[in-house]
């Protein structure tokens, strides 16, 4: 026999409640066990019915959906949260991801997919509604890149360049012929590196080079480069 499946249906729209309702109650193992119009509901019917799903609408009156959400999810042990949007908007999308929430998906899914959703969040897994792939993917390679570029923000273009030769092996003399430096310069800018990244020595500071992709920023074929 089919698990059955909880769910607080909260919208602030009576007949987009309804609706939904309706939907999600064709399916023998759905159950509608609440709604709520406000954030505030929301969050009160979650705690007093225990879900086992909450498909909030994202903008309530009063508390938002997103708020809601974060609440739901750290008050209601096993409850996991699909967020319902009329419009594919990133900041909102990202501010629900980090609410909690399992699932994103837009208002004009198919009935199908919407309970594809709600059945597959059930059972412990994620849902983004595919117009917003493309939007998730580019955003965490656009936070990557952040994340590779701060680590070092402190290193100037040049010492950059000596920090990518040391990530490679090379000895102070040979980063000296390749970047057309002196002996005695490379040794400096190798000080000067370790100390901006906070690290005691070369081995130090090639593994944390190659932990941050130094490669990404100074590609191995175009790292050299002139005082």
């Amino acid at each position: 026999m089919s698990r059955i499946v909880r769910i607080l249906v909260a919208d602030d729209h009576a007949v987009v409640r309804a609706g939904l309702r309706a939907l999600l109650e064709r399916q023998e193992n759905f159950r509608v066990v609440a709604e709520a119009s406000t954030g505030e509901e929301a969050i009160a019917k979650a705690i007093e019915w225990r879900p086992d799903v909450a498909v909030l609408d994202i903008r309530m009156p009063g508390l938002s959906g997103i708020e809601a959400c974060r609440q739901i999810v750290e008050k209601v042990e096993g409850c996991r949260v699909i967020m319902l949007t009329s419009y594919a908007e990133d900041e909102l999308l990202f501010a629900a991801i980090r609410a909690g929430a399992s699932g994103y998906v837009l208002k004009r899914i198919g009935d199908n997919d919407l309970v594809q959703a709600v059945d597959r969040i059930s059972r412990g897994e994620s849902m983004l509604d595919p117009a917003m792939t493309a939007t998730v993917f580019a955003e965490m390679r656009k936070a990557n890149e952040a994340q590779q570029h701060a680590a070092f923000a402190q290193l100037t273009p040049q010492e950059l360049a000596v920090l990518a030769q040391v990530a490679q092996g090379l000895t102070n003399r040979q980063i000296a012929v390749k970047l057309y430096l002196g002996e005695g310069t490379v040794r400096n800018y190798v000080s000067s590196v370790l100390a901006k990244i906070g690290v005691s020595n070369r081995a130090e500071a090639a593994a944390y080079a190659v932990k941050h992709n130094i490669h990404e920023i100074v590609p191995p074929d175009d790292d050299k480069q002139q005082p």
